[in-house]
């Protein structure tokens, strides 16, 4: 969970939002926002070090640079869908979660596809600006009816589907690809699936609406384009880089494409205007977005995820770490604070060198979703033992970078309690095994340390001794304690065998001399002081 000892939580807004969003930061109690836009790389770096949020639009460009020395900063918020201006490799490595709004501007983009796909079908902005200059060239803008012909849509996402619905109201056939959509769950949407090269084979329309990145750079090149109906058309209001504009301008310049319609360029603005002057096209710039209610919508989006990150640990929307819907959170939210603390414990009470962390759920606990659990317990592990910030984002990666294997699963032992989480560290000295459950959301408790059956509640200032199941044992740690001024809070025993072990609960923090002291006493095997 968040430390709300760090309050105020101060957010730098480095690209424009809507005053609702600032307003809304501003309104909750230990938050400050911060508005300071167009500053260059380096002026970010030299400035945000100190802020715990970022949130910036798509002009800011948080470089590896600017993440090189984090600081205070755990969490960037980008204020739209793309995060192709953010590093995210450094912001995972500095341990800052990066969280967006995919959402947000879905239908203004949607709108905006649909906007230029019909405008490029009848000539619309040319007609305009013909008339504009006092010519009437009717029979010029011959257009083309969208009622019958087919839309292929690379991208089945929020926008995808947007569009789909949208061309489905003008009885256009919709085509998809996206390998992450299924053919069942396209059907129920009124998309046939299809490979790429069917869909680019068969579209009168194409529209792209995938992330850029190496593998979706110039997916629409020479080839591609060749490949394509004579007169076919093809819209972009997703990433510049996606379309070859030089292969789009020679296949225009040629006839075998009947138009394009572009909202976004590889370079902005665009360096070369060969293609905004194209008699073909209908070119914007950068408008998918840019709808009164889509700025008001992702600038309060983007505030309240950076706000309840900070207030509660709920991340939402993360593009480098599992995300978690509320609904989800609820529950899965206080299993994570339970990984967390089991890490954190074992951490600090085991001996020597650790070479893997094994995370295993069983029953009620092992409905849940994994990999967020396995992160939690690795930051709770890490914290305690490397310099520097350790986030559920990093956590891993740093696990990684100290030669840990971390190994997950779903248990189908049988246990006593309805659900049961069981963090397990190999050192170089041997294996020690914790086990925990949840007699509530906010009642984590420890149930069982290296086989030997314990109730304690693991937070706070905590010792773990193992014993010698002989007499007179407890009550010599607890006058040991007494006469070292130390308050006790509880004593939690447990035993199997001739095997003894106890967690005991204090009020202060324990000093090395006193554990020092407590492993003196005859009968004491093991002694470890923690603070979870």
């Amino acid at each position: 969970m968040t430390d709300k000892s760090t309050l105020p939580i101060r957010v730098l807004v480095a690209d424009s939002i809507s005053q609702e969003g600032v307003d809304l930061l501003n309104a909750t109690d230990g938050f400050e926002a911060v508005v300071k836009t167009g500053m260059s790389p380096d002026q970010l770096r030299r400035t945000v070090s100190d802020f715990d949020g970022l949130i910036v639009r798509s002009a800011t460009q948080v470089t590896e640079e600017v993440l090189a020395e984090p600081g205070r900063l755990r969490a960037i918020g980008r204020a739209g869908t793309g995060v192709d201006n953010i590093r995210l490799d450094a912001a995972t490595r500095a341990g800052v979660v990066v969280m967006n709004t995919p959402g947000g501007n879905s239908l203004a983009a949607a709108e905006l596809t649909m906007a230029l796909l019909l405008g490029l079908a009848r000539d619309v902005p040319q007609a305009n600006a013909e008339l504009r200059e006092g010519r009437w060239e009717r029979k010029k803008h011959m257009g083309v009816e969208v009622a019958g012909k087919t839309l292929g849509i690379v991208g089945l996402g929020r926008i995808g589907r947007e569009v789909a619905r949208r061309a489905q109201g003008f009885r256009m056939d919709v085509i998809g690809h996206d390998p992450f959509v299924s053919s069942e769950g396209a059907a129920d949407l009124g998309i046939t699936i299809c490979e790429l090269d069917e869909l680019i084979a068969k579209a009168d329309f194409i529209s792209l609406h995938v992330p850029r990145s190496d593998e979706t750079k110039h997916m629409i090149n020479a080839e591609t384009i060749g490949r394509m109906k004579q007169g076919a058309r093809i819209i972009n209001c997703a990433r510049g880089g996606l379309i070859d504009e030089k292969a789009l301008l020679a296949a225009l310049e040629s006839g075998h494409l009947g138009g394009a319609a572009l909202d976004v360029f590889e370079s902005e603005p665009p360096t070369d205007d060969g293609l905004v002057r194209h008699p073909r096209t209908v070119c914007t710039p950068h408008l998918g977005a840019s709808t009164r209610e889509a700025q008001v919508r992702v600038g309060v989006e983007i505030a309240e995820k950076m706000r309840d990150f900070f207030l509660s640990g709920l991340i939402l929307d993360a593009v480098n770490f599992p995300s978690i819907g509320r609904k989800d959170y609820a529950t899965l939210g206080p299993v994570m604070d339970l990984a967390e603390r089991l890490g954190s414990f074992m951490g600090q009470v085991v001996e020597g060198g650790v070479q893997r962390l094994e995370v295993r759920t069983l029953g009620e606990l092992a409905e849940h979703s994994l990999k967020p659990l396995v992160m939690a317990a690795a930051k709770g592990l890490l914290s305690s033992q490397v310099e520097g910030a350790v986030s559920y984002v990093n956590a891993l990666g740093l696990a990684g970078e100290r030669g840990i294997t971390v190994e997950e699963g779903r248990s189908t032992e049988t246990s006593h309690f309805a659900g049961l989480l069981r963090v397990t560290l190999t050192t170089d000295k041997g294996t020690a095994t914790v086990a925990g459950t949840l007699l509530a959301p906010d009642r984590p408790r420890i149930v069982e340390v290296d086989g030997v059956p314990i109730e304690a509640r693991p937070a706070g200032n905590l010792l773990f001794i193992r014993n010698r199941d002989v007499p007179g044992i407890v009550g010599q740690l607890g006058t040991l304690l007494g006469t070292q001024g130390v308050n006790i809070a509880g004593i939690q025993l447990g035993r199997v065998g001739d095997k003894a072990a106890s967690i005991i609960s204090v009020d202060t923090e324990i000093l090395s001399e006193t554990v020092d002291r407590i492993r003196a006493v005859d009968g004491v095997l093991y002694v470890r002081s923690a603070k979870v």
